[in-house]
């Protein structure tokens, strides 16, 4: 199960954080402190932690222009399918903002949440594909412009896998 996805600047400020355990906000800066401070630029990609989120728990990290994309899982994931799972929300993201930068993640912040609601949704991964995690997002934005479509956007989003 993937416990939580981060977004990192450089500089170690969290632009995005979403935890699917629950944890208090204390816990959750801790956490996110501790997994900026534990990752080693030059060595690997992976690194298992015990702190924090339990035993059996894993970190894997990408690091594109300033930005650190991080995911937490525990052992019943595949390292490498997590890795491929951050390359799929960067490639996502570039197509929808053309070379995604932290400008970009600030100013649109919910498009972001909605991209990563459509790949990663309560800890597991629902959707891999570009093309279609792109048009989920189309279909959402358009929602959220319509009026009234605050009320239809969580409807939606919960029908949209039974299609």
């Amino acid at each position: 199960m993937i416990r939580a996805v981060m977004v990192i600047n450089t500089l170690g400020k969290p632009r995005l954080s979403r935890f699917y355990d629950f944890q208090p906000v204390e816990k959750q800066h801790q956490l996110m402190r501790h997994v900026y401070a534990g990752k080693p630029d030059n060595v690997s990609n992976f690194l298992e932690i015990q702190s924090g989120f339990g035993p059996d728990t894993r970190i894997v990290y990408k690091h594109y222009a300033t930005l650190y994309f991080v995911i937490v899982y525990d052992s019943s994931e595949n390292e490498l399918a997590m890795l491929d799972l951050i390359q799929v929300f960067v490639q996502t993201l570039d197509k929808c903002f053309r070379n995604v930068c932290e400008l970009d993640i600030l100013f649109n912040y919910n498009k972001m949440q909605i991209i990563l609601d459509a790949i990663i949704f309560g800890g597991q991964v629902l959707e891999t594909d570009i093309q279609e995690v792109m048009a989920i997002a189309e279909e959402i934005s358009k929602l959220e412009t319509s009026p009234g479509g605050s009320t239809l956007v969580a409807t939606s989003f919960v029908g949209w896998r039974g299609r």
